[in-house]
């Protein structure tokens, strides 16, 4: 992992230790952080609403794309974005990807899919490889869900 993105992930773990916010990582650095072989370039934390704003206000000196809620043609969210150095951070809180049937999922909670993870003595709240699997599929990026589908398969997860 690159040390910038691990620099961070730590300052992101200070600013937001003891918040109210229940948040983990997602995307590539939680993927790579559980053993999956990508080259992470950001970090995504995913959240509930309120949670978005909680850690906007915790960042709010590096915020360049205040929390609002936003929607694209398959996901929807209270999106915002920070950058630190060089990192961009994105801020997810209520995510909903569009069903088939094309009405809106109830937007996920982040606590029943996360695990925590020991990075450098942190502790280090991560989305299950099985809930990215089957968030990916929702998306239609299906690419990305098979190479994680394999990786669970090789490690007898799944």
């Amino acid at each position: 992992m690159a040390e910038a993105l691990l620099d961070v992930l730590r300052l992101l773990h200070q600013r937001l230790e003891g918040s109210s916010a229940v948040w983990a990582l997602t995307g590539s650095l939680g993927m790579v952080l559980q053993g999956l072989p990508l080259e992470p370039h950001d970090i995504d934390l995913q959240t509930d609403p309120v949670g978005a704003y909680e850690i906007e206000r915790r960042l709010a000196e590096w915020m360049v794309r205040k929390v609002a809620f936003s929607e694209t043609e398959m996901i929807r969210s209270h999106f915002g974005q920070a950058r630190v150095g060089e990192v961009k951070v994105e801020i997810m809180g209520g995510i909903q990807k569009r069903l088939p049937d094309g009405s809106w999922e109830d937007p996920v909670e982040v606590a029943p899919h996360r695990r925590i993870l020991d990075v450098g003595g942190m502790a280090v709240p991560v989305l299950t490889l099985e809930y990215e699997y089957g968030a990916y599929l929702k998306l239609g990026r299906d690419a990305r869900a098979d190479q994680i589908r394999r990786f669970l398969e090789d490690a007898g997860r799944r």
